[in-house]
């Protein structure tokens, strides 16, 4: 499995379905595997006080708005697309500009967060300034973790990927709960297991990706590379602002209380695109190389297939069981509100993990017609959330209206208009 993809002979229509699935069926296993250590964590919430777990689950919506996800798919990208075409030294100084890049703008930021950290701990009511310092190591780790994986991804090394994402979870609980319950040391402890974890992803992606990085660097064409690195951060950055920003909003309207109550419900319901995640991203780096040497492929339509059966089916059962769920990790206090909402927020996941798949599939086409349209409706979004906000519900309602105009429009850019057949021969 570890071996690339991309320097293999080439496979029959069996023999690509047949890897697509293996590679997929892996990195649903270490998906779901990282995805539940990471869940584990929130059994910590009975030892330590809702607000405390409602600050946790603001801090790490924070890190969870960084564009981790535009920045690995793009990553992702130009791999597969310097693989496919043999351009191995440009992808080696691409990798070193934006790590470069992004680290500048992080300590870039990260001074101005300190410069106004007496009004941050002030708004959000932290009363440990560690945590805010903390949070701001996660979000550095958030850039480089999500870097390195996308180069790991466009390479199609999935096994190193799925080992990289089990390894984050697995080092978020052990530090988590050694701090919660050893030291007593609530949110800034939990943030503290966040940033392990990431520690562990990140440098399992930067030591097995060393041969492309470390690789004789060769001149890139920046125009080119904005070109398709623009629209791809747009699209990508304004679909995980419809998948995160609710939690940031639910803080600043609601107690403290009821954020611990909402960020429960949040935590199982977007576990269901650890399920179907893996499925649009083992699918993405192959759209890019059979874009880039001009090949059809149906796998798209696999893909969705999947996606809708494990999606819906997952939200049943969530709803269903919930509130059994809700009961086993959280406190008694947790149950009415979050078996409450828990049917609204699972079913408001359907159709953003479909959408996921359509977007995915044009973004990988590099057909970016979408990317304004996208990033209107993620505006629209947060104005909306600004305005009806009258209950939590009302919250989820509304993030649910937008995730189906969000489904609509991507389906509209993957079969209408006159442009189809030239711009999605294998959609």
């Amino acid at each position: 499995m570890p071996v690339d993809e991309v320097t293999k002979p080439p496979m029959t229509a069996a023999t690509h379905r047949a890897a697509f699935f293996r590679q997929s069926g892996w990195l649903m296993i270490a998906s779901i595997s990282g995805g539940l250590f990471m869940w584990v964590v929130h059994f910590l919430a009975k030892a330590i006080p809702a607000r405390e777990y409602g600050l946790f689950g603001t801090l790490l919506a924070v890190a969870m708005c960084i564009p981790t996800m535009p920045l690995q798919m793009v990553m992702t990208q130009q791999t597969a697309r310097a693989l496919a075409t043999n351009r191995e030294g440009e992808l080696a100084g691409m990798i070193r500009s934006i790590w470069l890049g992004v680290s500048f703008l992080w300590l870039t930021g990260a001074v101005v967060v300190l410069v106004f950290q007496g009004v941050i701990l002030q708004r959000w009511e932290i009363s440990n300034p560690m945590a805010l310092w903390i949070t701001l190591l996660v979000v550095l780790f958030s850039l480089w973790a999500p870097l390195f994986q996308g180069v790991l991804q466009g390479a199609q090394n999935f096994f190193w990927l799925g080992w990289s994402m089990m390894l984050n979870g697995v080092g978020r609980i052990f530090v988590a709960a050694c701090f919660v319950l050893l030291l007593g040391a609530y949110s800034t402890g939990m943030m503290t297991g966040v940033l392990l974890g990431l520690v562990v992803a990140a440098v399992i992606a930067i030591w097995q990706t060393r041969s492309l990085w470390l690789a004789p660097p060769k001149s890139f064409d920046w125009s080119s590379l904005l070109r398709q690195v623009v629209p791809l951060m747009l699209g990508f950055g304004a679909f995980q602002f419809l998948f995160t920003a609710d939690t940031m909003f639910v803080r600043a309207y609601f107690t403290a209380d009821e954020t611990g109550f909402y960020v429960s419900a949040g935590t199982m319901s977007r576990a269901l695109m650890w399920l179907v995640g893996p499925l649009a991203a083992v699918m993405f780096p192959r759209i890019v190389h059979s874009a880039a040497k001009a090949e059809k492929t149906d796998l798209m339509g696999l893909v969705l297939g999947g996606t809708a059966i494990m999606a819906i089916g997952g939200a049943v059962v969530l709803s269903l069981l919930g509130p059994w769920v809700v009961r086993l990790v959280y406190n008694q206090s947790y149950v009415q509100v979050a078996a409450a909402v828990l049917p609204w927020y699972a079913g408001a996941m359907i159709p953003l993990a479909l959408a996921n798949v359509l977007i995915n599939n044009l973004l990988a086409r590099s057909s970016f017609k979408i990317v304004p349209v996208l990033c209107v409706l993620a505006v629209a979004y947060a104005f909306a959330l600004t305005h009806f906000h009258g209950t939590l519900v009302m919250v989820l309602k509304t993030m649910g209206v937008f995730n189906l105009i969000l489904l609509a429009t991507c389906a509209l850019f993957t079969w209408g208009g006159k442009t189809k057949a030239a711009e999605q021969p294998g959609a």
